[in-house]
């Protein structure tokens, strides 16, 4: 499904979005003349002209249409159409193929969604596929629309403005993350008894999602960091050094979570043994008291002829006074030596 599409000369758009191809429908073979002569258009306007297509869900039949205009090998079709594919970033002559993890936060489930967007950057042109239902990059297209001087960098600007929403998203997750973190951190260390394990477990997974988005970004930010990934334009560098210098962060950020969340699961793990450990004493203590007035009755439960205080007229209060005397007394021990 095309989801916007334009041609951009000088920092304008030249052809309206929504000029030819309809935004919403599906791009099919009679549309390739049509891109082309919009391409054909960019490549006359010069290196800072450009046809952006963005299509979101394609089916391979709709990507195989746009592919075979842009000349895009079936290899990363293939990659860009498979959620299952690692994030990564390659440069190819004059071409750049970028594929990398759109994370959003659910906040009524603390779940991380995991989406993904390829992008392509060529002579001319910008396509961007998206798959799944978060990283929309309509916004991106308007806000590009309103700053002419930043369009006119040519399609490495799209470039950054596609990373640099799929980073800054990166950093919500790993906020919103943190406040989760912090949250079952309180209730591991309250004195309320609590089983967080799965909890933590369960934070420890979402984590996990950002750091199989983000940890494969790593080369590639140091790489921006240093200007060696592709010519970048003068006026665009300071903005891919920024770049990368946030994905090194929020990697930084989730894997100080994954740690702090490992020993959050261990200090768990500790307490729920020294709770167990203290419930076996209590049970224990309560045992041994039990067991003095059980083990008196069941000697005066023999009905032997001659026992002690036997035919006594208070025998029988005396044996009761005994009982509780060295229950009491046990009781004492028990709870001056923390069992109770």
């Amino acid at each position: 499904m095309i989801r916007g599409i334009g041609v951009y000369v000088d920092g304008s758009p030249h052809v309206p979005a929504n000029g030819h191809l309809t935004p919403t429908a599906s791009f099919t073979e009679a549309d390739v003349p049509l891109l082309q002569s919009m391409w054909a258009e960019a490549r006359a306007g010069g290196t800072d002209s450009y046809v952006w297509l963005g299509l979101r869900d394609p089916s391979p039949e709709e990507i195989g249409h746009v592919a075979g205009v842009f000349g895009i090998d079936q290899l990363q079709i293939d990659d860009s159409l498979s959620i299952r594919q690692r994030a990564h970033l390659e440069v190819r002559d004059d071409r750049v193929f970028a594929v990398v993890k759109v994370l959003g936060y659910i906040e009524e489930t603390s779940d991380v969604e995991t989406a993904q967007i390829a992008v392509w950057v060529g002579r001319s042109y910008v396509l961007t596929v998206r798959i799944g239902d978060v990283g929309d990059l309509t916004s991106l297209r308007a806000e590009l629309e309103a700053n002419p001087a930043q369009l006119a960098l040519g399609p490495l600007a799209v470039l950054h403005g596609v990373l640099d929403i799929v980073v800054d998203g990166y950093q919500v997750v790993v906020d919103e993350l943190a406040v989760d973190i912090s949250q079952v951190e309180e209730r591991v260390f309250s004195p309320e008894r609590t089983d967080d394990a799965a909890l933590i477990y369960k934070l420890k997974r979402e984590n996990l999602e950002v750091r199989r988005a983000v940890d494969p970004l790593r080369t590639t930010a140091l790489r921006l960091l240093d200007h060696e990934l592709v010519e970048v334009p003068s006026d665009l560098r300071p903005y891919y050094h920024d770049l990368g210098d946030h994905i090194l962060r929020v990697s930084d950020l989730s894997g100080q979570h994954d740690v702090l969340l490992g020993t959050v699961l261990e200090a768990a793990r500790s307490r729920q043994a020294v709770q167990q450990n203290d419930d076996m004493r209590k049970i224990s203590a309560w045992v041994a008291i039990a067991a003095v007035p059980t083990m008196i009755a069941g000697i005066y439960g023999m009905n032997f002829d001659f026992m002690p205080e036997l035919h006594w007229e208070l025998g029988y209060y005396g044996v009761l006074a005994l009982m509780a005397t060295v229950c009491l007394l046990l009781y004492r021990a028990f709870k001056r030596s923390g069992w109770l």
